[in-house]
């Protein structure tokens, strides 16, 4: 009898694991796409870093998303099961903080002015806190994402698929994004081979680094405004009903739109607060 139970109850954790791993790979899936724009993201915010720090930045920055994440996945939880109304206001929330950075930061490349940092330790600290800050939303994103594919599963298993997913998403990203920060060094190293095919690719790495890490940045930019503005796209009932008949690429143009809209109304709301603080204090 006691041989029968433990068999039976050996099967049963294979089954909730098994239930798990296919739960994972659903939303794996399903967070493909927030998965590129956290990419483009994070390895934009870490651009501009001295070499010798890059890796230490972004070590930092993956220690802060797996902060961010210990955070969500019992909030998720938790909210999902007594204030699950709360949910959509958070992302829009959140979605609305990353149009106004990426508004900012257009609207600081066209109208630059002096910045008030002008330390380098200062300034690596704020690019920190500014990835944690961006990995926060996109993280919120891919657990709400997460949760919705174990919807009326048990609270031990929808836990169990939110952890993976994280610890998944959160290596895989920083991962890349080490490997795409040292791509000059790799490009340095090969080029200081004998074999000619390693010179020639080490040269191109070289050529093509600073490319790559220009077209991050303007991706990365571009991400902030398709990911806020699809959280407040979805949001609103009749515009996510009338995106579901879209194309992928007009439905992102409309994200982008929004996104970029959101912004740039924030970024006034902001800048006339800051205004009249300003004048309140003169």
């Amino acid at each position: 009898m006691a041989g029968s139970s433990l068999l039976a109850l050996i099967d049963d954790i294979a089954t909730i694991l098994d239930d798990v791993s296919v739960m994972t790979k659903v939303a794996a899936k399903k967070t493909s796409g927030v998965l590129g724009d956290d990419l483009a993201l994070n390895a934009q915010q870490v651009t501009g870093v001295s070499a010798d720090r890059e890796l230490p930045v972004v070590w930092k920055v993956a220690k802060g998303s797996f902060v961010n994440k210990l955070i969500l996945v019992p909030a998720a939880l938790l909210l999902s099961l007594f204030l699950p109304v709360l949910i959509t206001p958070l992302l829009v929330a959140g979605g609305l903080f990353l149009c106004f950075e990426g508004f900012e930061k257009v609207f600081e490349k066209f109208f630059p002015h002096e910045l008030a940092v002008n330390n380098e330790v200062i300034s690596e600290s704020d690019k920190i806190k500014g990835a944690i800050r961006t990995d926060f939303i996109l993280s919120a994103e891919i657990i709400v994402i997460t949760l919705g594919t174990a919807a009326g599963k048990s609270l031990g298993q929808q836990a169990a698929v939110l952890t993976s997913i994280s610890i998944l998403m959160t290596v895989g990203v920083y991962g890349l994004v080490a490997g795409i920060v040292k791509i000059d060094d790799l490009g340095i190293w090969l080029n200081q081979k004998t074999s000619w095919l390693a010179k020639q690719t080490g040269r191109l790495l070289l050529l093509g680094a600073p490319l790559l890490m220009k077209t991050l940045g303007v991706v990365g930019t571009a991400a902030m405004f398709l990911v806020g503005g699809s959280l407040v796209n979805h949001a609103i009932p009749a515009v996510h009903h009338y995106q579901t008949s879209l194309s992928t690429l007009t439905s992102m143009g409309l994200d982008g739109a929004s996104g970029l809209l959101s912004g740039a109304l924030v970024f006034l709301v902001v800048t006339g607060v800051k205004n009249i603080k300003k004048s309140s204090h003169q």
